[in-house]
């Protein structure tokens, strides 16, 4: 209703035509000049007028970025094309229009956390913190943006979700208020941005006013995210799936007495489970999505502003998630003499997010686990039951972000002086509480506030001077201070008085009627003291850094550029508090030193960069050596132990041994790369080779289990990551008014795992091995080659069978491969097999053109990836994860759902004690490559029809989209892309729906 009202004042106003002062066209380009930049991917061009001054201030920066990209790989693409796609985050934009960029899409649940990595992982992904780690920067109008720190992971037993609304962050940005979106994938770019940019930097510029311009824009869509297909099974075909097993395993065919059978199977008669299937009608929806955004420009050469307004819905076709996402965004810049500017932006964004429904997330949440002999029905009669009981009580989940910066520019002849004061600040609330009805007696209820806020001071002075017309120099000082802090205030409870107290009140005042202190002052009144639980937990980052910068051109041909920082981090030990960065970066403008007569090529450029950037640790854990922390007590929790009432502390043995000396980290980087433009400027083609060398980082060794530690935290883990980059931009095909442009993108990425701390060559975490001089996002797995099907198949050595780890293998137990030939199969005979992380990825585009109609298509692939199918390991392994109390026997509604090949996997006898569906064999290793044809769009633009009935209006421009069209992948899962970081499909990814969208972007 609000997307409705709000087109139609719009369109009212527009229609009336009240607005007529904002939409004066422009009828002639008398007294301008054409600045024709060539970037990698597309030419435009740009009318700048010298008489304005802040169109000046333009001009010298399209002049910066021209040489700038002579020296760097970095890609910038045109953001109208990326904002044609109705994408609720910047990951989802982003994916597949980078070469070196990969996005990670885990589930299509709107909101949900996504991950995005250039030119490879740094580190081996073990858990959310290493994740964490790799994040390249992303750069909003200068102002470095925060992320949510996994600290708060210490006090979960799992890692699904953190603690707190657990919202993408980056579904706070808007493209429509983005005017360029730029990935500075090696040092020659991310170097200025410090120890903050070793992963990378995504730079985006806002949209802002230029000169004597006035404007009205509008931006809208709407659309249906479609429901999938699913082939839906119930009791009775899970009774026939598992009659198998029974009929080559036992005797009779049939489970014995002893046996507990699951309840909710043995009788076939019961509707319940066995009856209709339709609980698709209450969990898979069609559902609505919008994004409107109205933007107001205007000013003269000596002050200008831009004002937006923005909302945008986006709904899962799933369980009823989805996010709504309110937005303002006001940029204003201000000459008020001829040498100083002032400039100032804020970006307010409010999201608030419908979280999923599922079992496993809730008791995650709640530390708990009722009995969980029976999931739910597949009947909607049923499982509506579980959902009106569920609707009792609520989640609410609420974040708000700001960000802004103040920035004064003094330009005093050669010499320009800058000062910039940058703000990041984001919060997030959840408030949860779960009726009795739905956890056997026991409601629960917990509150959470958090924040992240990041403050910077960035100072600069720089200077530019000529010698003999020749000589091109720009000198650069700069200085920067960035405070971050991380701040969580969480608590839960356990049986609530009753289930109309749906918050944990408290005691809050502090004085009795007599005026003595209250002793119950902050005791819950709703809740059990006892069962009661508060946690809150702060850790802070401090960066100062200092830095020189010379950049250098001889003529248009030649370019150099060298920068030295000094970067002090309050996460680095007090030894090792500051690093040197140096980077080296230069080019060569082959095309004007020795083609300048050749036709045939418009532009050649050779560039190549080297250089060292220190790469800060994420915790403040490892700056304070041996150090106390609070234990673990029964919740799983952590909790302060404590000693005849006395608050006490420990060692950190969950946590890990942190001793002293430990160096800073830092990524040594080499790329060498080429532009060339050809056939009048028709083909762009952008290539860059690379080599990336982590050093020192930190790893948890095993160790000092003796002492009682988990693991020792030590640092001389080196990875290393080489690649190619590829982007091609092609114009096809342009004849009167038709044209054709082609994109194509794609990486080409192998890491390497060189070196280990103490000199070890390898070392086992959890279920990884991590080797020298192999991958770090391979899997280990036993190599399964069939079953044997009779006791007499299995080798004998001796007279003694081959064993599983002490137990002898007989008929249906998987034909494990024996590596080593020991006659026993166990960790020994595991190998190292796949990848994780595509070897190769990218996008191909194609965009056609017929007078004012338009056609455009994306396509997104991955190649060499692999992933372990989780979700078909569990399947087949239901006697071990029938009937027990933990995660692994949760079953959702999606139990329900017929997913995969169940005719690939042998059958083996599921009551063997060696467990044959054990998840770590490459049984369950497929091919997860594939090709996607994500968007398909038609448009027209109606301006140049309007303007010919004197229409005053610059832009109309319509057009009609269908995402997620099809996907072509040998992966027999649901969808290869919904697949965590430690590529493991566990069947939890929502699905990504077909989404169809009609829109029109205006401006007046």
């Amino acid at each position: 209703m609000r997307y409705l009202w709000a087109c139609l004042v719009f369109f009212a106003a527009f229609t009336l035509n009240v607005l007529p002062v904002f939409s004066a066209g422009k009828k002639n380009h008398k007294g301008l000049t054409t600045n024709l930049f060539v970037l990698q991917d597309t030419t435009k061009i740009k009318y700048v007028s010298p008489k304005d001054s802040l169109r000046k201030d333009s001009l010298e920066q399209i002049k910066l970025k021209t040489i700038y990209r002579k020296l760097s790989g970095g890609v910038q693409k045109d953001v109208k094309d990326l904002s044609l796609f109705p994408a609720i985050s910047l990951q989802q934009s982003l994916k597949g229009n980078y070469a070196g960029l990969y996005v990670q899409e885990p589930s299509g649940e709107p909101g949900s956390v996504q991950n995005m990595i250039i030119r490879g992982a740094t580190t081996p992904l073990l858990s959310k913190k290493d994740v964490y780690a790799v994040q390249p920067l992303v750069v909003l109008d200068g102002i470095p943006l925060i992320g949510e720190h996994p600290f708060a992971f210490d006090i979960q037993q799992y890692d699904f979700n953190r603690i707190g609304p657990a919202t993408n962050l980056l579904a706070g940005i808007d493209l429509n208020n983005i005017a360029s979106v730029e990935v500075l994938s090696d040092l020659a770019g991310s170097s200025i941005y410090g120890p903050r940019g070793v992963n990378g930097v995504i730079v985006l510029t806002s949209k802002a006013a230029s000169g004597n311009s006035r404007s009205i824009s509008f931006n809208s869509y709407i659309g249906m995210v479609q429901k999938p297909t699913v082939n839906t099974i119930n009791g009775k075909y899970e009774n026939e799936f598992r009659q198998r097993f029974y009929d080559i395993y036992t005797t009779n065919g049939r489970y014995s007495d002893d046996e507990e059978y699951p309840v909710y199977l043995s009788d076939s008669l019961n509707n319940v489970y066995s009856g209709k299937s339709n609980w698709t009608d209450l969990y898979y929806k069609n559902a609505l999505i919008y994004g409107v955004n109205f933007g107001l420009t205007g000013g003269s050469d000596r002050a200008n502003f831009r004002f937006s307004l923005g909302n945008a819905k986006s709904q899962s076709v799933a369980d009823g998630t989805g996010l709504d996402r309110y937005s303002a965004m006001f940029n204003i810049n201000m000459r008020p003499v001829k040498w100083l500017l002032f400039s100032a932006m804020i970006n307010g964004n409010r999201l608030n997010r419908d979280r999923n429904r599922t079992l496993r997330d809730r008791f995650a949440q709640i530390n708990y686990f009722p009995d969980l002999s029976a999931p739910p029905a597949p009947n909607k009669d049923y499982y509506g039951t579980y959902l009106k009981e569920y609707s009792k009580g609520f989640d609410d989940n609420k974040t708000n972000l700001i960000q802004g910066y103040a920035k004064l520019v003094a330009t005093l002849g050669k010499v320009k002086l800058s000062s910039a004061f940058n703000v990041d600040y984001n919060e997030g609330y959840r408030d949860i509480f779960y009726a009795r009805t739905l956890l056997q007696g026991n409601s629960y209820a917990s509150n959470y506030y958090g924040f992240n806020q990041r403050l910077m001071i960035d100072n600069k002075a720089a200077y530019d001077f000529k010698l003999n017309t020749a000589h091109d120099f720009h000198v650069e000082l700069g200085q920067s201070m960035m405070w971050d802090i991380y701040k969580y205030n969480y608590a839960y409870a356990y049986k609530g008085a009753n289930d109309y107290i749906k918050i944990n009140l408290l005691d809050s005042d502090p004085k009795l009627p007599n005026g003595d202190d209250n002793p119950n002052y902050l005791v819950p009144k709703a809740f059990p003291r006892e069962l009661t639980y508060r946690f809150l937990d702060k850790t802070e980052d401090n960066l100062l850094s200092f830095y020189g910068k010379v950049n250098y051109s001889y003529n248009d041909k030649y370019f150099l550029s060298g920068t030295l920082r000094l970067d002090g981090s309050s996460n680095a030990q007090p030894t090792k508090r500051w690093f040197y960065s140096p980077v080296i970066s230069g080019a060569w403008n082959v095309k004007n030193e020795l083609l300048k007569d050749t036709r045939l090529v418009d532009d050649l450029v050779l560039r190549a960069s080297v250089g060292r950037l220190g790469r800060t640790f994420t915790y403040d854990n490892y700056a304070q050596g041996p150090q106390y922390t609070a234990s673990v007590g029964y919740t799983g929790n952590l909790t302060v132990p404590g000693y005849n009432a006395f608050g006490v502390l420990t060692r950190p043995y969950s946590f890990g041994w942190v001793g002293y000396g430990v160096p800073w980290a830092y990524s040594d980087q080499l790329n060498v790369g080429t532009d060339v433009a050809m056939l009048k400027n028709r083909l762009h083609v952008s290539v860059d080779f690379y080599t990336k060398a982590d050093k020192n980082q930190l790893i948890g060794i095993p160790s000092y289990a003796e002492y009682g530690y988990k693991q020792s935290i030590e640092s001389g883990m080196d990875v290393s990551n080489t690649g190619v980059d590829l982007s091609i931009h092609a114009l096809v095909m342009a004849k009167n008014k038709f044209s054709w442009n082609s994109s194509l993108n794609f990486n080409h990425n192998s890491n390497t795992l060189k070196a280990l701390p103490r000199g070890l060559n390898q070392i086992i975490i959890g279920n990884r091995l991590l080797r020298v001089g192999e991958p770090v996002d391979q899997y280990w797995l036993l190599e399964n080659e069939g079953i044997y099907t009779s006791t007499a198949q299995v080798p004998v050595v001796n007279g003694q069978p081959l064993k599983y780890n002490g137990q002898a293998l007989k008929a249906g137990d998987p034909r494990w491969k024996d590596q080593n030939g020991d006659n026993v199969i166990d960790e020994k005979d595991k190998v190292l097999k796949g990848h994780s992380l595509p070897t190769l990825s990218g996008g191909f585009d194609n965009a056609f053109t017929y007078g004012n109609w338009s056609l455009s298509t994306n396509l997104y692939f991955n190649l060499g990836r692999k992933l372990i199918n989780q979700e078909m390991a569990s399947r087949f392994d239901f006697v071990n994860r029938e009937g027990n109390t933990d995660v692994s026997s949760v079953k959702e509604i999606t139990f329900w759902e017929k997913r995969g090949d169940y005719s690939k996997y042998p059958l083996y006898n599921p009551w063997s004690t060696i467990i044959p569906y054990r998840v770590d064999q490459d049984l369950f290793l497929e091919n997860a490559s594939f090709l996607k044809l994500r968007s398909v769009s038609v448009g027209y633009e109606l301006g140049n029809l309007l303007k010919k009935r004197n229409i005053k209006i610059n832009k109309f421009f319509v057009y009609g989209a269908v995402s997620n069209v099809f996907v072509i992948t040998p992966y027999t899962g649901q969808d290869p892309e919904l697949v965590s970081y430690d590529g493991v499909d566990t069947g939890y990814g929502q699905p990504i729906p077909r989404t169809y969208t009609l829109g029109v972007k205006m401006e007046l």
